[in-house]
Parts: structure tokens; C-alpha cells; sequence
């Protein structure tokens, strides 16, 4: 189940995303946690020392590698150099799965050992010195929109997503790439501001899209967020000194998180597995190819030289029951 978590900067998206990878490790679930933000903080949420999180690697940097794994014998992808962020799979493609070994893997993700188990973490990578005033950061995500492209999870596995700060998300297709959306919210004017760009942006693809209010201090904050996302509203949070001690770089064990906090997490778990039965594959893989074609008009044509159109495998629907190829 592929899970975003969204947010203004600063609304606490990154913790909440870092508690509830900790907590789906509690269950023995396979989780895939990746950190798509430019600020790159999901490492030390999860314990990592800053040397830790510097030296993960970044899935731009591998892009070379992810393009040839994916692509695999797909007659349609004439090589890995026409191969954009958006390019859809289709009949003789390599796909992902979340409990898989594969080169992916291997080269972008690490194991990282939390109190009930471990989780693999994948991470975009920070902006360079190199990338100043020259590169736009979607081209790092670009890596993280073509892996969840080929991605086939089941019921049960988990892939956890922090996201880029605001409505950035739309800069790409990616927003439509999850079953269900977190939107971090703090109870002011500006907390909710995102709110409102996400939910008219998402409004014609079907996104299923449930608010978290963070840093709540009474009935009065809960009465604001309700009144101004209305039934989006799925739980809200407040001061915790189990974050506190691990914003510190102190934490506790997770078994000491507080009881609110902890059936705060059983109730995103629950949202997300709920989504299962509401999966469309075929919705899911038209988004794709509508985004790829976007994509390939705008820009992706001209910057590669090919007809990305071509592509578009229009047999092929992304399901649970694909298999990749050897």
C-alpha cells in the first residue's frame, strides 16, 4: 500500500511519516520508506546519525541503473536515454515488489534497524553545490516517480513517502501515485492553506486525501481544522515528549510512545489498508500514461529526440498478478 505523506514546511509531516514507518515496523509488516523531500530529515527521524544520513545513497545518483533494471526487454523503449521520469511500464518491463531483492535495491536502499524490525530506506538525495542555480529538484523525485511507476504492492506491504513541502507534488503525476494521501495540518490559516491548493488540484484524478491535524492544544484548534476541511479531517495530534526526546536525538524505546499517539498511528494504519479494497489498477494506469504524455509534449520529445508516445503500451494494465521479467 503506497502511502504520501504531504504538508507546508515545518507542519511536522516528516515526523509523523518517521512514526508511522516505526510503528508499521512494530507489526513485522515489509515497509519501503522513501524520503522525497529536499530537505532530507527522514534518516535521522529514524535514528540515523547525521554521518548515517550523508552517506545513504542517492536514487539520482543511480538513475542510469534504475532506467536499465526497469526497462528490462519492453520492445517499446528503444533505450534507457528516451526513458523520462514518466515512462509508464508495459509487456516485457521489469517491475518492483516491496518484499524483492533486485539491483534497485540493492544500489538505493539500506536497511535500517528500528526497535520492532527493519525497513528499507531509499532517499532522493539533498541539492549539491553543483545543482545551484542550475537544476530543478524535480529532477531528483524523477528517479522516486519512475520506481512507484513499476511498483506492484500487495495487501499488506507498505511504501511510505515524505514529500516535497506545499503543493510541489504537482509539479509531476506523482500526487496520483498513492492510495491514500496524509496532508500534515497545523490548526492556523497558513496550516490549512495547503489543504486547499492539494484538494482542488487533486480534485478531477480521484485522490484519496485525509488531513492530520499536528500541534493541537484543545477543542478550540480541532473546531477550526473541522470547520475548514470538513469530514478530510481523520485524527488529530498534539505535544508529544517521546518526539521531543527524539528530536533531541534521544529517543525512547517506541514501546514508551504515548497511548494517544500510538492509536493515532493504529488509525492511519487502518485508513491506508481500508484503501485496499478501493484499489483501480486501470485508473492508476491511465494516470500514468495521461502524465507521460503530458510530459513527453512539453518536453520530454524535444530533450530526447524520440516519440515518447510510442511508449504507451496500450494492452497493459499494471496489476498485483504482473510478474516481471527475469
Amino acid at each position: 500500500m503506497k502511502t504520501a505523506f504531504v504538508g507546508k514546511g515545518g507542519s511536522g509531516k516528516t515526523t509523523l511519516s518517521s512514526l508511522f514507518v516505526r510503528h508499521l515496523a512494530t507489526t513485522g509488516s515489509p515497509v519501503v520508506a522513501v524520503d522525497a523531500d529536499i530537505n532530507q530529515h527522514l534518516g535521522p527521524a529514524l535514528g540515523l546519525t547525521d554521518r548515517e544520513a550523508q552517506r545513504l545513497p542517492a536514487m539520482g545518483d543511480h538513475l542510469g541503473l534504475i532506467k536499465n533494471h526497469l526497462r528490462g526487454s519492453n520492445p517499446r523503449i528503444t533505450s534507457t536515454e528516451t526513458m523520462i521520469k514518466t515512462t509508464p511500464p508495459g509487456e516485457g518491463s521489469r517491475l518492483l515488489r516491496v518484499r524483492e531483492g533486485n539491483p534497485v535495491y540493492e544500489a538505493c536502499a539500506r536497511p535500517v534497524e528500528l526497535d520492532g524490525g527493519t525497513v528499507r530506506l531509499m532517499v532522493t538525495g539533498p541539492f549539491t553545490e553543483a545543482d545551484l542555480g542550475v537544476a530543478c529538484y524535480h529532477s531528483k523525485t524523477g528517479a522516486v516517480e519512475l520506481c512507484l511507476n513499476h511498483l506492484v504492492d500487495g495487501q499488506g506491504e507498505y511504501v511510505v513517502v515524505d514529500m516535497t513541502a506545499g503543493s510541489d507534488s504537482f509539479a509531476s503525476g506523482m500526487f496520483t501515485r498513492f492510495d491514500i494521501t496524509f496532508l500534515v495540518a497545523e490548526p492556523t490559516r497558513k496550516g490549512i492553506s495547503v489543504y486547499h491548493q492539494y484538494k482542488e488540484y487533486a480534485r478531477d484524478f480521484g485522490v484519496t486525501l485525509k488531513v492530520v491535524g499536528n500541534k493541537v492544544q484543545g477543542q478550540d484548534d480541532i473546531d477550526f481544522l473541522r470547520s475548514e476541511v470538513g469530514d478530510d479531517l481523520l485524527l488529530t495530534v498534539g505535544h508529544s515528549d517521546w518526539v521531543r526526546a527524539m528530536e533531541k536525538g534521544r529517543p525512547p524505546r517506541f514501546e514508551e510512545l504515548e497511548d494517544d499517539n500510538r492509536r493515532a498511528l493504529n488509525a492511519l494504519q487502518a485508513a491506508v489498508d481500508a484503501t485496499y479494497e478501493q484499489r483501480d489498477w486501470e485508473r492508476y494506469t491511465r494516470q500514468m500514461v495521461h502524465f507521460h504524455l503530458k510530459n513527453a509534449q512539453s518536453w520530454g520529445n524535444e530533450r530526447t529526440g524520440a516519440d515518447l508516445a510510442a511508449q504507451v503500451d496500450p494492452a497493459f494494465v499494471l496489476r498485483e498478478a504482473e510478474t516481471a521479467t527475469a
